[in-house]
C-alpha cells in the first residue's frame, strides 16, 4: 500500500516570494497611508486597481488589493488582502475573496478542497498580479488619509 507524502511547504520559495512582493508593494504603495488606484489595458477589458491601506501599524500595515473591469461584466473583481511586516522586509496574502485566513498548509482532501500549497499558490498569484500592475499600470488616482 502506497502511503501518500505530507506536504512540506519550502520556506525559503515562500520568502523570497514574500520578499519580492513586498518590494513591488512599496513601488505601488501611496507615500502615506491612504489609496492608488491604477488602470490597466488589456486585450480583453481595461481593468481598474486600487491598492488600499486598511490598517495602519507601525510595523505590520494590513492592505486591500482589488480589481474590477472598467467595461466588462464577465470579468469577477479580484480581492486580496495582504499584510506588510517592515521589520522582515515581507509581504504575505491573508485572504482571497473575502474568504477566512489562509493556512500555511492543508491536508488534502479537506472540507473547502483547498490544495495543500494554497497559501504559495496565492502569494506567488500576488508576485505575478504586482508586476503586471508595475509593467502595464497607469497612476489614475491617489488619495490620502490624514490623522487629527
Amino acid at each position: 500500500m502506497k502511503t501518500k507524502k505530507r506536504y512540506i511547504p519550502d520556506l525559503v520559495q515562500m520568502a523570497a516570494v514574500c520578499e519580492a512582493n513586498y518590494i513591488r508593494l512599496l513601488k505601488l504603495l501611496p507615500p502615506s497611508s491612504g489609496s492608488n488606484t491604477f488602470a490597466i489595458n488589456t486585450d480583453a477589458s481595461p481593468v481598474r486597481v486600487t491598492i488600499k491601506v486598511t490598517e495602519e501599524h507601525k510595523y505590520t500595515p494590513k492592505l486591500e488589493i482589488h480589481q474590477t473591469a472598467m467595461k466588462s461584466r464577465r470579468l469577477q473583481p479580484q480581492s486580496i488582502h495582504v499584510r506588510m511586516y517592515h521589520d522582515a522586509n515581507m509581504a504575505e496574502v491573508l485572504h482571497y475573496q473575502n474568504n477566512e485566513r489562509i493556512e500555511g498548509r492543508y491536508t488534502y482532501p479537506n472540507p473547502k478542497l483547498r490544495a495543500p500549497d494554497e497559501k504559495q499558490q496565492l502569494n506567488v498569484f500576488l508576485a505575478q498580479w504586482l508586476t503586471h500592475c508595475l509593467e502595464h499600470g497607469t497612476r489614475i488616482e491617489q488619495s490620502f488619509s490624514v490623522a487629527f
